[in-house]
């Protein structure tokens, strides 16, 4: 089985103080990982673990289930605090944002306790590192649940969401733009390192408080870029957008285009996109917004404000394209803790061989799978290859689905799901391949919409896929059958398949009709023979 090679990226120095180092700004002498949750290879059978964002607007907690590359998301809950809604005014955390905050982190303590999480791992960024009373807070949530929260500073903030993006994407470079309630940093991904990173009161809690309505934001907005600008200059990189507010500006984004698929993660950007839509969002009311992209009240009142601030930074930062990042600070703490011979791996390819572990009926099968359909595809380069690798392991994880179903179940699941090192139109061509693996025909497909992000020749080359892992299927009883088993001559268009004679009883009347499928799809003369 191919592997996709990805240069290991290496930590790199920090200017600020690091959470494996010996001192964080709230004063603790180690990190909040304690060890490396990496150091015993035994580690990977980890089941569980957990981690809470403290941030300026709302509190998560993520349940990772399992430690692993490509880790799947077991629990996610956020509760809008408003830690940092009142500290521009007061210099302290909200009273009400406090109360909920603790409410919060109570509920998350029993949640993880019933998970048997331990320890539960929990970060404070701009708000608690910012306000007056954050060290007293800090010291409360302790005495009342004994959690240990770990404050960072804006920098350390900076590297953690870019590290988080690192998870998703190995082979990312450009800027890394994570905006929360009341900061907002930027970190340089280059060469598999995370570099120069700067912090900002750039966020929406800080803008509402600015005086002079629109036009005094715009001079304070104006006035913190040349900052920015002046420690970090780039331009002409992609941009990698982190942060709720971000993410809420992608949802409005995709309703205003009609886009036919709502995953956010991967979701791509021109720069005149985001003109557009700080235009839309300026010619709307937040009520209707909501209702167009189910983004909650008390995100989308932050949203008018972040707007405010994107366009500007886009046009300061010149990026041929904008990312939209799922992964941000949580992940990034994961993969802090990742040694170099995990971190080289491909997210896709260690997420697929996980669930076909665990979920496939011949789990290992789809291995030989891949040497069945690889002389079709000779001609394709890496990137192909690690897809068609991804469809082969994937392609019997839905077998419980009800078989009328299977195929646009197949579809639906590899679309959506949280997957990294995915483009839009992989997803696409994944969910295609998998959607002809159970079925011979797309017409009147529901998902016909978002066949559109394919050319002709990719839906196709998926279709050929697809029907080539359909016919495989039909071997799976018998794997040493696969061994060499397609011959195909594309400038003859001819697809030769050889099977055992011990074993011909496997090649029957089904098997028959499904060559047929392919070699029509191919537009080949088919032929069979028997060794």
């Amino acid at each position: 089985m191919t592997n996709v090679t990805i240069s290991a990226p290496i930590l790199a120095e920090t200017e600020g103080k690091r959470l494996d180092g010996v001192m964080d700004v709230s004063g603790h002498a180690s990190g909040p990982w304690g060890r490396g949750l990496f150091e015993d290879p035994k580690a990977r059978s980890l089941s569980r673990v957990g981690v809470v964002d403290v941030g300026s607007n709302s509190v998560r907690l993520v349940v990772f289930d399992g430690a692993a590359r490509s880790p799947a998301y077991f629990y996610n809950e956020k509760i809008l605090c408003g830690l940092g809604a009142d500290l521009r005014q007061t210099g302290k955390l909200s009273s009400t944002g406090r109360k909920r905050a603790m409410a919060a982190l109570k509920r998350f303590q029993l949640v993880a306790k019933s998970m048997e999480i331990d320890p539960l791992i929990t970060i404070g960024t701009a708000a608690l590192r910012e306000a007056e009373d954050g060290d007293e807070f800090r010291k409360e949530i302790e005495q009342e649940t004994g959690i240990q929260l770990w404050v960072i500073d804006g920098e350390e903030e900076a590297r953690l969401s870019a590290q988080g993006v690192l998870l998703g994407w190995p082979e990312a470079e450009g800027v890394v733009c994570d905006i929360g309630g009341s900061s907002m940093e930027l970190a340089i991904l280059q060469d598999g390192r995370v570099g120069q990173r700067v912090t900002s009161p750039l966020a929406p809690q800080v803008l509402a408080t600015v005086k002079g309505g629109q036009k005094g934001r715009r001079a304070f907005i104006r006035d913190q870029l040349q900052v920015l600008k002046s420690r970090l200059p780039v331009r002409g990189r992609r941009v990698y957008l982190v942060g709720g507010s971000w993410r809420a500006i992608a949802k409005i984004d995709m309703a205003r285009c009609d886009y036919p698929l709502r995953v956010q993660h991967e979701y791509r950007l021109k720069p005149k996109s985001i003109i557009e839509t700080t235009k839309f969002i300026s010619s709307h009311s937040q009520a209707e917004l909501c209702a167009m992209t189910g983004v909650s009240a008390g995100r989308m009142a932050l949203v008018p404000l972040a707007a405010e601030v994107i366009r500007p930074l886009i046009a300061m930062l010149s990026p041929k394209e904008i990312a939209i990042s799922s992964y941000g600070i949580r992940e990034g703490m994961l993969y802090e803790q990742m040694p170099d011979q995990l971190r080289v791996r491909d997210p896709l390819i260690e997420a697929c061989r996980f669930a076909e572990a665990k979920d496939a009926r011949v789990p290992g099968f789809g291995r030989t799978l891949l040497q069945f359909v690889r002389p079709l595809f000779k001609a394709s380069g890496p990137a192909r290859q690690r897809l068609i690798e991804a469809a082969c392991l994937l392609h019997d994880v839905s077998w419980r689905a009800h078989p009328d179903y299977r195929a646009e179940v197949c579809f639906d699941n590899v679309t959506r799901a949280n997957l990294g090192g995915l483009t839009h139109e992989e997803r696409v061509f994944l969910g295609l391949a998998l959607l002809h693996r159970y079925k011979n025909s797309r017409a009147n497909s529901p998902y016909a919409r978002l066949f559109e992000l394919l050319d002709e020749k990719d839906v196709r080359q998926a279709e050929v896929l697809g029907k080539a892992m359909r016919l495989g299927a039909m071997f799976s009883v018998e794997a040493s059958e696969m061994e060499e088993a397609l011959r195909w001559h594309p400038k003859k268009k001819k697809l030769e398949i050889r099977v055992l004679k011990p074993t011909a009883a496997l090649f029957g009347e089904v098997a028959r009709s499904r060559f047929q499928s392919l070699c029509n799809t191919l537009e080949a003369e088919g032929t069979v023979r028997f060794r």
